[in-house]
């Protein structure tokens, strides 16, 4: 099972000693903080590992609008988040982080796919999906066809965005310094067909994660382009990832569904949202708990986006048999018995603290 989990031994160090030219350009803020943030820094540099509380207070330089009190439980302090940072993501659940990925980089993974899609190279294990609107029209060999790649860590070139320092030394201030890539996407989000498929329900991503620590696991999805509300960009619930996970299935919508596309069965509607509209290379962290989906792609172009969870090396599975999370469990038991003609012996549970080694696996593979 080991091996179906991709760890980075060459980052069980601290990330940043491992990388001292990486440029910071990534920081939402910058320049000379002000005396009030160095004094901030100082305190929850002293706060980390206690179990104190820290309460933001305004001084005639700035006003900061966290609410006290409040415990920094959802971040390390690696000195590359400042605190205002830490701070956001403690309230939030997700950072945003302004031009991460270089367009060089970012086109090298869009020609990657396109040689994918062309069907000019073959991935081991790599999983190529396509929107239930189109799913059973004439294949065609090439982008229009596909719109997603899942579990493309057998690919060189895709895999190396898994793996790109300037991802991994914010990725440890969420995991720690022992990192493992847990789960691999490339989205190709296809122009609505009319049928409003190309939308996705409001979820949780632990929902299709049989392990834990639920804090030690985040997500770093990228901008292969400019992602607006028109081309259907990530709408989030803030604080939404202070809660607990809800219950999923799938949502009753006259279009139809894509498979696994499990929407969250119970959350506030009037809950108040946020469009994460980015640019090309722009990364949004985000918690597994945070409530999050996508609108419609209302134009006439792909929205395209590279993402990977990662989970620390110090994660574990779990047995979600009689949580909320059986329902998963089940519909990808029937997929595996289906498509690869497993018996139901195949599932049975081999270890006191986890799901079988083959569910654990697969529960990895079809998530959304």
């Amino acid at each position: 099972m080991m091996l179906l989990v991709r760890p980075f031994p060459q980052y069980n160090q601290r990330i940043g000693n491992l990388c001292p030219s990486v440029p910071e350009s990534g920081r939402l803020l910058a320049g000379k903080m002000s005396r009030a943030a160095e004094r901030l820094r100082t305190v929850i540099h002293h706060l980390d590992g206690a179990t104190a509380s820290i309460r933001a207070s305004p001084t005639s330089a700035q006003t900061l609008t966290y609410s006290p009190p409040q415990k920094l439980r959802y971040s390390f302090d690696t000195g590359i988040l400042t605190p205002e940072q830490r701070l956001f993501y403690e309230e939030n659940g997700f950072l945003l982080i302004k031009n991460l990925v270089s367009e060089t980089d970012i086109d090298r993974f869009r020609k990657e796919f396109e040689r994918i899609c062309r069907q000019e190279v073959k991935v081991p294990g790599l999983i190529v999906m396509r929107d239930v609107a189109i799913a059973k029209s004439e294949f065609v060999p090439d982008q229009r066809a596909v719109s997603k790649l899942q579990d493309f860590q057998e690919d060189p070139e895709l895999f190396r965005y898994c793996a790109l320092p300037q991802i991994l030394k914010y990725v440890e201030c969420f995991t720690g310094p022992n990192i493992m890539a847990m789960h691999t996407m490339l989205i190709n989000k296809p122009p609505d067909a009319g049928k409003k498929t190309s939308r996705h329900p409001m979820h949780q991503d632990l929902h299709y994660f049989p392990f834990r620590p639920t804090d030690h696991i985040v997500c770093a999805w990228t901008a292969m382009e400019r992602v607006t509300r028109q081309n259907g960009c990530l709408v989030v619930l803030p604080g939404t990832h202070k809660g607990t996970l809800k219950e999923h299935d799938y949502p009753d919508w006259e279009g139809g569904v894509n498979k696994m596309y499990h929407g969250v069965r119970d959350y506030n509607p009037n809950h108040p949202r946020l469009y994460v509209e980015m640019e090309k290379g722009d990364t949004v962290f985000f918690h597994p708990l945070l409530i999050h989906g996508s609108g419609m792609n209302q134009t006439q172009g792909f929205r395209k986006a590279i993402s990977c969870h990662y989970a620390s090396g110090d994660c574990y599975y779990i047995d979600v048999r009689g949580t909320t999370q059986e329902n998963i469990e089940n519909e990808v038991k029937d997929i595996a018995l289906k498509k690869y003609g497993m018996n139901e012996l195949a599932f049975k549970v081999r270890h006191p603290s986890s799901t079988s080694v083959l569910v654990s696996y697969f529960f990895i593979t079809v998530y959304i």
